[in-house]
């Protein structure tokens, strides 16, 4: 689960009758249990001939802890199934946080990861000093040792964030915006889409980053300016399209992000990448579902 990279609620009326109110969608229940799946797919070529892709596919757990007023606890975690070899890899899961009704979630469990910290850098030969470096394991990674930085990787996996209106505008990390569209609604749902220009500087500054980190693993000084002055002369376009699609009570639960870009560098190379991100969230047990197994009514 390592290197997990590693996000909206919309009310749907149902009337009974011309004097009937509007029921505004059931809110959580401690006890719920959701799955959260991710999967992230890239292509990449090159008129050197070079070509690659990747598949990633990790899998969390959210489950709501309390109800409290002004916003639900909630705790994220790995599945059940996880390896000890594979959750000995990070220190972020088991996390508690507090998601208020406005707002930005909030971290509950900090001191208990700062712990988890350092009994980490300690079973892998590390101190303190190589917080912030980035090494090559089983891939390449930041040894990344700030608890709030798992705000970050839950940040990705948000599908409740979002104000989804016909006709609002929208604003995603890497683009310069667009309009969100209704493309379909009915008894079981809603779909909304958004299509927008990527922005140029932001992929240059995204790619410097991933050049100077490269520097480094290689054991060369990691330089960032000299990283973005070599980024500067890119010539960069493409689009970013992305997909909610709604239950029947106003709650996203898939979206589908989708980036093509294109880029033209010194020397005449250019450059093509598509990247497809899926976030999926599903119930998985919930306090009735509990009850009946248990044979209770």
């Amino acid at each position: 689960m390592h290197g997990l990279v590693l996000s909206v609620s919309v009310a749907i009326l149902m009337l009974q009758g011309s004097a009937a109110p509007a029921q505004e969608p059931p809110g959580p229940r401690a006890g719920e249990v959701y799955e959260l799946r991710l999967l992230r797919e890239s292509s990449q070529t090159a008129t050197d001939g070079s070509s690659g892709s990747t598949h990633d596919a990790d899998v969390l757990v959210e489950r709501v802890i309390a109800v409290r007023e002004g916003g639900v606890e909630l705790e994220f975690d790995l599945p059940e199934e996880t390896t000890a070899e594979d959750r000995a890899r990070t220190w972020q899961f088991p996390v508690r946080v507090f998601k208020p009704a406005q707002g930005p979630l909030q971290l509950l469990n900090g001191p208990e990861l700062e712990a988890r910290v350092d009994r980490w850098l300690a079973a892998g030969g590390m101190t303190r000093e190589s917080c912030g470096h980035w090494i090559f394991t089983w891939n390449a990674f930041r040894i990344e040792c700030d608890p709030q930085s798992v705000m970050q990787l839950l940040a990705a996996v948000d599908l409740a964030s979002h104000d989804l209106r016909d006709g609002t505008a929208f604003q995603e990390a890497g683009g310069l915006g667009g309009t969100l569209r209704r493309e379909s609604a009915d008894r079981n749902g809603a779909v909304y889409v958004v299509e927008m220009a990527v922005d140029p500087q932001a992929v240059r500054e995204e790619r410097a980053r991933a050049d100077a980190a490269m520097r480094e693993i290689m054991g060369d000084s990691p330089e960032l300016g000299q990283a973005m002055h070599a980024r500067t002369p890119d010539q960069i376009s493409g689009t970013i399209k992305i997909r909610f699609e709604t239950d029947a009570a106003g709650h996203v639960r898939r979206r589908t992000t989708v980036t093509e870009l294109a880029m033209d560098g010194p020397g005449g190379r250019h450059e093509t990448e598509t990247v497809t991100e899926t976030v999926e969230r599903r119930l998985a047990a919930s306090p009735d579902r509990a009850r009946s197994q248990a044979g209770l009514r």
